[in-house]
């Protein structure tokens, strides 16, 4: 399946990644989404697992559980991604969806040294050209923070396993409470859905206060919850937003025409990311805008 670059302003996008360009490292951050975002979506035309799918396709959980996940899943998947309800209307099905899944999970018994196993054996792959992208950030001294609904603990440990965890990542996720024999007990801090992604998160201003100058924004995504991440950025001053597309293709193809700068479309790698960061930090030649 050829991947597609799909553009509704290319003339505005030139704009941007010549604001972005001019500003250079020192002004740059990175903001992005994780699941299906940084991780693949399918590989071979398998879906791949997201940060709470290792966990529910793991040895740690039972077979009861995870017939319970699934039901929640079936259920609220179609709600989350619903282009037909506005975002207010999914709030509570989301809130319920993460709290139920939460409180299983909690029974489960899962234990902290648990986690890199489990993460070991699973079929968690992050998007071809990951290491350009994490080495490239790391080595311009580039923030990357990484917003996340899913597991922090889990995508942590992936990335780690990757060898890519460099000290200029910080991740807002759900993190795990373990309790002191080291057993599951709860979630930390303010539960992260796909549709709060956004200032309300507290802990984010904290982290956006020290990068002022910080004022260009890369941003990716998957999920028009994703459109808001950088809500909490001071004085932003160019903001360019890209969009993996991966499901649903042709129903959503326009909303996120819309609503994204750049669509990739069942694109399974960062090479686009990879060659606008090139441009922008000036390391490559002037990439043609048009096939970017």
């Amino acid at each position: 399946m050829k991947a597609t670059v799909l553009m509704r302003q290319p003339g505005r996008v030139q704009e941007i990644v010549g604001a972005l360009r001019r500003g250079g490292r020192d002004r740059l951050q990175v903001i992005s989404d994780f699941d299906m975002t940084l991780s693949r979506f399918a590989h071979n035309g398998k879906r791949c697992p997201s940060s709470y799918n290792i966990l529910d396709n793991s040895k740690i959980i039972s077979e009861e559980c995870r017939k319970e996940l699934k039901k929640l899943l079936q259920h609220y998947y179609p709600i989350e991604i619903d282009p037909l309800r506005t975002t207010r209307e999914k709030l509570p099905h989301m809130v319920e969806w993460w709290t139920k899944a939460h409180d299983l999970l909690c029974e489960q018994k899962i234990q902290k040294s648990q986690i890199a196993q489990v993460v070991r054996e699973s079929n968690a792959m992050l998007r071809d050209g990951y290491k350009a992208f994490f080495n490239t950030l790391y080595q311009n001294n580039i923030p990357l923070f990484i917003f996340s609904a899913g597991i922090g603990d889990v995508l942590e440990e992936i990335i780690r396993q990757m060898k890519v965890f460099h000290p200029n990542i910080h991740i807002v996720s759900n993190y795990m409470d373990f309790d002191e024999d080291g057993f599951l007990q709860g979630f930390k801090g303010q539960l992260i859905h796909t549709y709060n992604k956004n200032s309300s998160v507290c802990e984010n201003s904290k982290y956006f206060q020290q990068l002022q100058g910080k004022t260009n924004i890369l941003l990716l995504g998957d999920s028009m919850g994703d459109l808001t991440m950088a809500d909490g950025v001071p004085d932003v001053e160019n903001i360019l937003k890209i969009g993996f597309l991966n499901d649903k293709v042709e129903e959503r193809r326009d909303r996120y025409m819309d609503a994204y700068d750049i669509v990739l479309e069942k694109d399974e790698t960062l090479d686009v990311v990879n060659g606008l960061l090139q441009q922008i930090l000036h390391q490559g030649d002037c990439v043609e805008m048009q096939g970017l």
